[in-house]
């Protein structure tokens, strides 16, 4: 044996990983189950799931997968599910605010098929309703038009400009020249029909929503103040809010008792989890709140 060879033989890391190696072999021979698939570290897709990735494809691509395209949806589908697999086995789930997000809604989702309702009769909806019909009710519509006096324009004079135009509209008509030019260019429009409060409310804002809802029709009022500026407003035709009668919006009825009765099925299992912990809560918090719900405890 040549010496170069001999000296190799007698290194004693390469005898220690030889000696490993053989340890290996027969921990491995004598253990065959040890180095067997088991249920945590295999991955199988289903029939099911090709079918799922092929309607998901076909949905966005509006043709189905070509069979390259469904073997790299596949790898895809392999590769994700190793890698949450790896992050679980690392802990990585552990205080990640959109995972424990994420799982509470799903928590919510299975509580909410839990909770099936089953459909009302009408006497139930018909009771419900002489309770909750106020709801229902149509805030009725207003249709005005409206001049403008523009703060970003006339700045602190704007309000005092729309008080003196008020006073020089007396006896003028709605579509004199007039009344057409006396303001400035508003960028949306000068007459508005049939809008409800908060479709006022979108453009004007809720405070000048709430002047307009109590106007009478028929003559010019203001100045009234927007987020946009100075406004003298006149009411042309009022429709009275109303309560619809049962039959008018059964269908929304039923929808919204179905709605009620799924949240407060919800509620009652979050409540029945809710028993099973005992949440503590900082003693500067219990003192700023109100009384603590039971169940929760605050340290002394």
């Amino acid at each position: 044996m040549p010496s170069s060879v001999k000296r190799w033989v007698r290194e004693p890391l390469l005898q220690f990983l030889v000696a490993g190696a053989l340890l290996f072999a027969a921990y491995r021979m004598l253990h065959p189950e040890a180095y067997r698939p088991t249920d945590d570290n295999r991955i199988e897709v289903t029939a099911d799931d090709l079918r799922q990735l092929e309607i998901a494809w076909t949905a966005q691509w509006r043709r189905p997968p070509s069979p390259d395209e469904m073997r790299g949806l596949v790898d895809a589908r392999v590769r994700e599910e190793i890698l949450y697999r790896e992050a679980l086995a690392l802990g990585l789930e552990q205080g990640d605010a959109i995972v424990k997000r994420r799982l509470a809604q799903k928590m919510e989702f299975l509580a909410s098929d839990a909770s099936a309702v089953p459909d009302p009769s009408a006497a139930e909806l018909r009771a419900w309703y002489a309770s909750y019909g106020h709801h229902f009710a149509d805030s009725g519509r207003r249709s005005f038009r409206h001049i403008y006096f523009s703060t970003d324009l006339r700045g602190s004079q704007a309000r005092e400009d729309a008080a003196r135009a008020f006073t020089q509209l007396a006896g003028k008509a709605a579509e004199s020249t007039f009344v057409t030019k006396i303001g400035d260019s508003f960028m949306f429009q000068d007459q508005y029909a049939d809008r409800e409060p908060q479709q006022i409310a979108s453009i004007f804002g809720s405070a000048f929503a709430a002047v307009v809802d109590k106007m009478q029709p028929g003559s010019w009022q203001g100045p009234v103040e927007s987020g946009l500026g100075w406004h003298l407003v006149l009411v042309t035709s009022v429709t009275p809010g109303r309560v619809p009668s049962y039959d008018e919006v059964e269908p929304q009825i039923k929808a919204a008792w179905l709605d009620e009765q799924r949240a407060a099925a919800r509620q009652r299992a979050f409540d029945a989890m809710k028993a099973h912990y005992e949440v503590r809560l900082p003693k500067a918090l219990r003192i700023a709140t109100a009384p603590i719900e039971p169940g929760v405890k605050s340290p002394p």
